[in-house]
């Protein structure tokens, strides 16, 4: 694994040299939207609760602005926990936007108060929500819309049907299904919606999307993988794979990445990042490139973690979200020094 991890090393660690997100290749949305294979997802940049203003506004705009600079062309705003937010800074940082620049969000949660929030399925709440985005956003039409997960209260061919009717109304261009399984992106499709991508947690040690994965790499929809550093696990000093990655000069969150772009081309992995220097480490995992024999090495190990781990990966049927997105293996639950804005 020497000399592919040296090259991306020496790459990253040059004064004055960056990885562009395009090293990565790209990929395709809904058979129209081209996008960098290395996305942006701002998840938690507004800082902790919803109730008030963000915090480190300034920093949150950089970061935008310096990953445009860098290629990327999809940024998600789907995990913020306050989404509405999240797309004031978006557009403030942003507008009038780069021509290629692909914006998905999402339908916020239904909140009883700051910090709590719940799903709410109801045709109406989702129009209000899509078309309070399409303000905030300062946009015509929302590139890429995602119903966050089903609220089980409400008929699921009724939310499908919600965002078929956005979508022929010209609102929304795309949509996208949170935290499915296939047997729910089936029923989506034959409810009339055209679904261009799923988004699911989804890294080296949390796998049981990998069906899901397949499929949607056989029926051309792109699979958004979200919390692909495990919620910065993976970027920790002292993580199962740190060793790996130290003995060939990259980073355990790069190595975590670049396995992710090598799973499948369906793959579009979103990490967070809380600075212009997690960004611009997230970015260079472009320039890493695997043997064969490499990333089944990675495989076999994330595969292992998953299926030794004391915290099962199998969901209760009745949960809201998919299998696995609930917990982490126990061997490598991360410090308490973890870095909260990495994903």
């Amino acid at each position: 694994m020497a000399s592919s991890f040296a090259q991306a090393a020496e790459t990253r660690s040059s004064p004055g040299r960056t990885v562009q997100a395009t090293r990565a290749g790209t990929i395709t949305l809904g058979r129209e939207l081209t996008v960098a294979r290395i996305g942006h997802g701002p998840t938690r940049l507004t800082g902790p609760g919803t109730g008030g203003l963000p915090d480190g506004t300034e920093t949150t705009k950089q970061v935008l602005r310096r990953a445009v600079e860098l290629g990327i062309t999809f940024i998600d705003t789907a995990d913020s926990g306050t989404p509405n937010l999240t797309e004031d800074l978006i557009a403030e940082a942003l507008h009038p936007y780069p021509e290629d620049l692909v914006i998905a969000t999402t339908a916020g949660p239904l909140r009883a108060r700051p910090g709590q929030g719940k799903p709410c399925g109801r045709p109406d709440y989702l129009r209000r929500q899509a078309e309070t985005s399409l303000r905030r956003l300062r946009v015509e039409r929302i590139d890429l819309w995602q119903l966050p997960r089903l609220d089980p209260a409400i008929p699921a061919d009724d939310q499908f049907g919600a965002l078929k009717a956005l979508q022929d109304e010209g609102k929304i261009r795309h949509i996208g299904l949170s935290k499915v399984d296939i047997d729910t992106l089936k029923r989506a499709r034959a409810a009339g919606a055209n679904v261009a991508s799923v988004r699911n947690r989804y890294n080296l040690i949390v796998r049981d999307s990998d069906p899901v994965i397949d499929h949607c790499q056989a029926t051309g929809i792109v699979f958004i993988s979200a919390s692909p550093i495990a919620q910065g696990i993976l970027a920790e000093q002292g993580n199962p794979f740190a060793d790996l990655a130290a003995c060939h000069g990259v980073s355990t969150a790069q190595l975590s990445l670049a396995w992710l772009l090598h799973r499948s081309p369906a793959i579009l992995p979103i990490p967070e990042a809380g600075s212009i220097t997690h960004l611009e480490e997230n970015t260079s995992a472009a320039g890493v490139e695997l043997t064969t024999h490499e990333f089944g090495e990675l495989d076999l190990l994330g595969r292992t973690l998953a299926r030794d781990s004391d915290v099962p990966f199998v969901a209760d049927p009745a949960a809201p979200s998919v299998p696995g997105s609930g917990g982490y293996p126990t061997r490598v639950t991360p410090p308490s020094h973890k870095d909260p804005r990495r994903s």
